[in-house]
């Protein structure tokens, strides 16, 4: 259930973390601590472990510095369900908007496509050989009416225009052209190739309008699957190539093959243990401090209050079936430049015990962050380019530069963290990006300086209106 990566150890976690993210590191520790303890608690005395509850964390930070990033990736590493909301989004039971049950609904959605996927994974070979007899058949169709069994001397028969047995020699001539067929398939010969196929036409389900008074979206979903797949299911015919076949009937076949009830039990209890639920901007729903009780502050503190009950553990009806929020793991983060953390409700505040404060990025973490991770802004340009087949290349010295452009940038006007590095590059390379393939073609070979770094955003460096620049 929850294996994969969830047995490394926290040092483990945290070192997968650094391949992505700079800086942060009593972040990482803390939330590569929670993740260990998942495992921890599933390997625990059974009586114990439904009294072990997760530490939840608060992230508390400026936009850019990595809250959002160290959350993704940790769901990455665990290969648990994960989703992201922002509680700014939410409203107040009653009112318009969403309701906070629906990112536990969203939760149970992810983990089901998880189990689906991996699933259907397990059953592609025997799928693809399904797949391949339909393409056959819709190549050289069996002969029907062979008596197919075999007879005494090993030959079938079948009767004759004058009701005497004859041999089977068209069945026989049949499957040999069937299995030479087969052959070119499998080499691939035949790939484009059109054949007729059925394939199932979606319906778009059924659509409810209103539903029973008190009917919840879960109910009235689960309802609405129901009926749907009560309807008969609906085909039509395509003429397609082979190649487009295979894709459209492998996973309609693999579909076939998985049981759905297993995989809703299954991913209950991969949400239920595993999963991951990260509330960013909880500081937009925090009444704001010194100020009275009344106006939108009412209707921010009915988003807490309708917050508390999932976070505590409460069981949520989706149209999968009911599940547990006890054992969830919450990060929720937010910046809190107006608000404060202990302006958030008492109950609220005590449901996420971990807190944890993540630092301004500074000049040297611009460099490292534009330099060392897999997925730097650097290596991004530079794939882009390769697939131009121009080799793009950056001088240390361009990459301290741009660092220190983004950290005055960032210093001058609105503090976007990480993200002014985008606008940078942007404006760095843009020229560069429009002028491939036309007037810089393949095989060239570009080399970024700090003189070219100079020069390309010497605007942006005197620039004292900088207003333009923020994103």
């Amino acid at each position: 259930m929850i294996e994969s990566n969830a047995f490394l150890t926290p040092a483990q976690i945290v070192a997968e973390l650094d391949k992505y993210i700079i800086g942060q590191h009593e972040a990482k520790r803390n939330v590569a601590i929670a993740l260990r303890n998942r495992w921890r608690r599933l390997h625990a005395p059974a009586d114990m472990q439904r009294e072990i509850v997760p530490n939840n964390i608060l992230m508390i930070g400026s936009t850019g510095v990595g809250k959002t990033e160290i959350a993704r990736r940790l769901a990455s590493i665990a290969d648990a369900p994960f989703t992201k909301v922002e509680a700014s989004k939410f409203t107040e039971v009653g009112y318009v908007g969403r309701d906070v049950e629906s990112m536990v609904r969203d939760l149970v959605e992810q983990s089901v496509n998880m189990v689906k996927t991996r699933r259907k994974e397990e059953v592609k070979v025997q799928a693809a050989q399904m797949v391949e007899d339909i393409i056959l058949d819709a190549l050289i169709p069996p002969v029907t009416g062979s008596a197919n069994a075999p007879s005494r001397t090993g030959v079938g028969f079948a009767n004759g225009t004058d009701g005497n047995q004859v041999p089977d020699s068209d069945h026989e001539l049949n499957e040999r052209t069937r299995e030479k067929f087969r052959e070119k398939i499998r080499r691939g010969e035949l790939e484009d190739r059109k054949i007729d196929i059925k394939v199932e036409q979606g319906s778009g389900g059924i659509n409810i309008m209103g539903g029973a008074p008190g009917m919840d979206e879960a109910s009235l979903s689960g309802l609405q699957d129901m009926l749907g797949s009560m309807m008969p299911k609906k085909t039509r015919k395509r003429r397609v190539t082979i190649a487009e076949a295979r894709r459209l009937l492998l996973d309609e076949e693999a579909a076939k093959l998985i049981d759905m009830d297993e995989v809703k039990e299954e991913a209950i209890r991969n949400a239920e243990n595993a999963g991951i639920i990260f509330i960013d901007e909880i500081d937009k729903v925090a009444s704001r401090s010194g100020k009275g009780g009344g106006g939108p502050d009412v209707s921010r503190e009915g988003v807490q209050r309708d917050l508390l009950p999932i976070v505590e553990g409460s069981s949520v009806s989706t149209k999968y079936g009911v599940i547990n929020t006890d054992h969830i793991l919450f990060i929720a983060a937010g910046a809190f430049h107006v608000a404060k953390p202990s302006d958030l409700i008492p109950e609220l505040q005590g449901r996420f015990p971990i807190r944890v404060e993540l630092q301004s990025l500074t000049k040297d973490d611009f460099f490292l962050i534009l330099k060392d991770p897999k997925n730097a802004l650097t290596k991004q340009y530079e794939a882009l380019l390769k697939a131009e087949e121009v080799e793009l290349s950056f001088e240390d010295s361009a990459l301290e530069r741009l660092a220190e452009i983004a950290f005055e940038v960032n210093s001058e006007v609105e503090n976007i963290g990480a993200r002014r590095l985008h606008t940078v590059m942007s404006r760095l390379l843009n020229d560069i990006l429009f002028d491939v393939p036309d007037k810089i073609g393949a095989n060239a070979r570009i080399l970024i300086t700090r003189e070219l770094v100079d020069e390309r955003l010497k605007e942006m460096v005197r620039n004292h209106d900088l207003t333009q620049y923020i994103l």
